[in-house]
């Protein structure tokens, strides 16, 4: 039987009766043509003939062959092919055919019945066409001799009814007994004496008539031949036979012995043995010995063919004299047939999340053998996830029981034992396969809770920094990860869209180069999301981390490089070793050991005279200051930070050692501790922003006052130049830094280790401008009062970009 690949609804199937409690029963006469009316089905059912189709009715029969059909158009029950009653159910009285409606969506079952009945179409048939009496003349009138009945396959009225001679016979009559008289035989009777020497051989047609309409006949023709005296016919010791033989009882094996006596002697009292079988039976399982009377098998029997086996043995003397008995064989089962399981439904794959109890299949078991060797039951392997249930006479239902889980386990494999219950028990397995579809029921998982990737800044564009990756216990779409950057609100936005991921593999990538300076650090969500409906996603956290390079070089603050000319420190003559003249303040945008300072003299007009400290970039005094030491000293500090390769700016710085002040003694300043370099770097920093905006303010009053005549000096140590006054405000007002040529005031007072160093205010409103003295040419005059020293160009050339030269300090003398 073909598999049928469908579900069967289990709430239906509980909803709805699965039988009716009386199967419907229909009849039809045999050999009805095909495509017949046997029944309208669908009606008597209480179906219509378009539930029918919606719910793929269809016919089962327990023998798996389709005598029926059904029109699912009309609903009526046709004939599928050739019926033989014969053929189906042999001698018995009764010929049904029981099968079953199967309706799917919900699942429900009719039981039908279908009577064949018998009709007239087969013909009496004698075990012999021609048959020979060999008779003695003294037989008595009222002798029998007994016949073997013809034989009619259809049963009933149809069978053999009546029996007659043609011609009619003076001497012999036709005595016989019908299945009405509830006694089968066939005699002839002597009617009268024979005479051998008036008729020493006679003969007839012997007719059998059957019931049917019209009636069919059977013709046997008898032949009598009239013998001299042989008055004793054999007889049986018995009248009836009855052995019983196992199924399985081997070839050559005895089954019985009849006997036949006779009491004549000579040729006429030897008997010798025929056997014959009833009609349909030509390929007969037995054997009789001629001589001895034993019967034995000429092939194994089979019980579930035939159960038992009606012979019929003649006993003939030498005189012709005969006499028949009937051996009934009947044959006992053993179990030699395994039981047969017929699937009719089965749904594979399932998806998993199919809800216990769902029918899987539908399938039927049967053993071919009787009594206990025919009864099957059905046990499963597996009873975690699956069970056998019955549904309705020799079916079971294979449904689940508990959730399935294809991550788990993706195939079950279940074997369903049939065993009957013979001894030994033959048993049938059927293995089903079932696979189990994946529903999207998984999350992609990240292999980690978060990321953190790193890039050094300055990257190229679009460079790979790492990747993230999820896995989904899925399989074929709801599996496929596809990765993207996760939205977030416009108030949680990160301050840097510049990474981007790739969507089939979940690489990194950083879009644009990146500064360490603006940036130390930023965050994105990345979301994996599988292909399944609906999408299952999974967010994580990733983690750019910039990682400094050495991309910026020391930035001095102090000593400024403006373009203007720088100022000098002031060094007293009196100042001991270790004097702090001044202190270089410079930073590094880099962090970590990029951002590390070092100081270093680079060159100085007196290198022994000055050091720098190595990590405070503090100048002072290496020894005491002579008279054989310069007055004006340039020195260039070197700043370098501790990159690899390092980078480095350097400092001008120009000092004054004031000689005048020989006879002050200043205290000595020793190098402060660490704590008190710390608080100086600050005060440094702040003093520096305030003389800055003194200078600011300073040269505003300066450019306002530029149209304003110079004014004569009071009497006092004054040191005066006015070359190019207003020009040179102007342009220290924008570079933030005072002109080349300009003029100091000087305090001195006695007892007081500070100095003062002013700027010059106009004193003497009404004194003229006065020039400073500049290199001019031998015709020019030249202002013989106090001497300004000019600033030369090697003073102001920068050493290195973005650094003040020691040059842009004023070269300064005093008489």
């Amino acid at each position: 039987m073909a598999i049928a690949r469908q579900v069967l609804c289990l709430s239906a199937f509980l909803s709805l009766p699965h039988a009716r409690a009386e199967p419907i029963r229909y009849s039809v006469a045999e050999e009805a043509e095909s495509g017949s009316l046997v029944g309208k089905l669908a009606e008597d059912a209480g179906l219509t003939p378009p539930q029918l189709s919606a719910r793929r009715a269809r016919l089962l029969s327990e023998d798996g062959r389709q005598h029926l059909r059904l029109d699912r158009g009309s609903g009526h029950l046709l004939v599928a092919g050739r019926l033989d009653r014969e053929e189906l159910c042999a001698h018995s009285d009764t010929c049904m055919l029981p099968f079953e409606l199967l309706l799917s969506d919900p699942l429900q079952f009719f039981r039908f019945e279908v009577v064949v009945e018998d009709i007239n179409d087969h013909s009496p048939v004698f075990p012999k066409e021609r048959v020979t009496f060999k008779i003695p003349e003294t037989s008595d009138p009222g002798s029998r001799f007994p016949l073997e009945e013809a034989q009619d396959l259809d049963i009933g009225s149809n069978s053999v009814q009546i029996y007659s001679m043609s011609p009619q016979n003076e001497y012999f009559s036709v005595s016989y007994g019908t299945p009405i008289t509830g006694k089968k035989y066939l005699e002839l009777v002597l009617e009268k004496p024979l005479d051998r020497e008036e008729q020493a051989e006679m003969g007839f047609s012997l007719l059998a008539l059957d019931g049917g309409s019209p009636s069919r006949s059977g013709t046997t023709e008898v032949t009598i031949v009239i013998l001299d005296v042989n008055d004793n016919s054999p007889a049986f010791t018995q009248d009836e036979y009855i052995a019983k033989v196992p199924e399985n009882m081997p070839e050559d094996s005895v089954v019985l012995t009849v006997l036949a006596m006779d009491h004549d002697a000579g040729m006429n009292g030897d008997i010798t043995y025929e056997l014959s079988e009833a009609v349909g039976q030509s390929n007969s399982a037995f054997v009789i010995d001629s001589r001895t009377g034993e019967i034995k098998l000429t092939k194994p029997l089979d019980y579930e063919n035939s159960q038992h086996h009606e012979l019929r043995v003649r006993a003939t003397d030498g005189g012709g004299l005969s006499a028949i008995c009937k051996v009934l064989v009947e044959v006992v089962d053993v179990n030699d047939n395994a039981p047969e399981l017929a699937v009719s439904s089965f749904s594979s794959p399932l998806p998993e999340n199919t809800v216990p109890g769902t029918v899987v299949a539908l399938f039927s078991v049967r053993d071919r053998d009787s009594g206990a060797n025919g009864k099957v039951s059905c046990a499963l392997d597996d009873q975690l996830f699956f069970s056998l249930r019955p549904a309705y006479k020799n079916y079971y239902e294979l449904v689940t029981v508990s959730a399935l889980d294809r991550e788990h386990t993706a195939r079950y494999v279940l074997s369903v034992t049939a065993a009957d219950a013979g001894s030994p028990p033959l048993t049938a397995t059927h293995t089903f396969t079932v696979d189990i579809s994946d529903v999207n029921d998984n999350a992609p998982v990240f292999n980690q809770t978060s990321y953190t990737m790193y890039v050094r800044e300055n990257n190229a564009a679009t460079v790979f920094v790492g990747a993230v990756s999820a896995a989904d216990a899925d399989v074929g779409l709801n599996a496929k990860v596809t990765y993207s950057l996760a939205p977030v609100a416009a108030a949680e936005r990160p301050s840097c869209s510049c990474m981007s991921v790739n969507s089939e593999n979940g690489h990194v990538f950083v879009l644009r180069p990146l500064d360490y300076e603006r940036l130390r650090q930023t965050e994105v969500t990345v979301s994996a999301s599988d292909a399944g409906s609906p999408p299952l996603r999974a967010n994580v956290t990733v983690r750019l981390v910039v990682l400094d390079e050495n991309d910026n070089a020391p930035l001095v603050l102090y000593p400024a490089h403006d373009s203007g000319p720088a100022s000098s420190e002031l060094v007293p003559v009196a100042a001991e070793a270790g004097y702090l003249i001044t202190k270089v303040v410079a930073v590094d945008a880099d962090s970590g050991q990029n951002s590390w300072l070092s100081y270093h003299l680079l060159r100085a007009t007196e290198p022994g005279l000055f050091t720098v400290a190595l990590q405070s970039g503090e100048v002072r005094l290496k020894r005491p200051v002579t008279d054989r030491d310069s007055v004006k000293h340039k020195l260039l500090v070197l700043v370098r930070d501790n990159g690899k390769p390092p980078l480095s700016a350097t400092a001008a710085l120009s000092a004054l050692v004031l000689k005048d002040f020989s006879d002050v003694r200043l205290p000595h300043s020793s190098p402060p501790s660490d704590e008190q370099g710390d608080s100086l770097t600050t005060y440094l920093i702040i003093a520096l922003v305030c003389v800055s905006l003194l200078f600011l303010i300073s040269a505003a009053v300066f450019v306002a006052r530029k149209v304003c005549k110079s004014k004569e000096l009071k009497a006092a140590h004054v040191l005066y130049g006015a070359d190019n006054l207003q020009s040179g405000l102007a342009d220290a007002a924008a570079a933030g830094t005072l002109p080349r040529a300009y003029c100091y005031e000087i305090s001195l007072t006695t007892g007081s280790g500070n100095s003062e160093f002013q700027f010059l205010k106009p004193i003497v409103p009404s004194l003229p401008p006065q020039r400073c003295a500049t290199a001019r040419g031998p015709d020019e005059e030249q202002d013989h009062h106090f001497p300004c020293v000019p600033v030369g160009t090697e003073d102001t050339a920068t050493d290195n970009a973005g650094t003040v030269s020691a040059g842009q300090f004023n070269a300064l003398s005093f008489n």
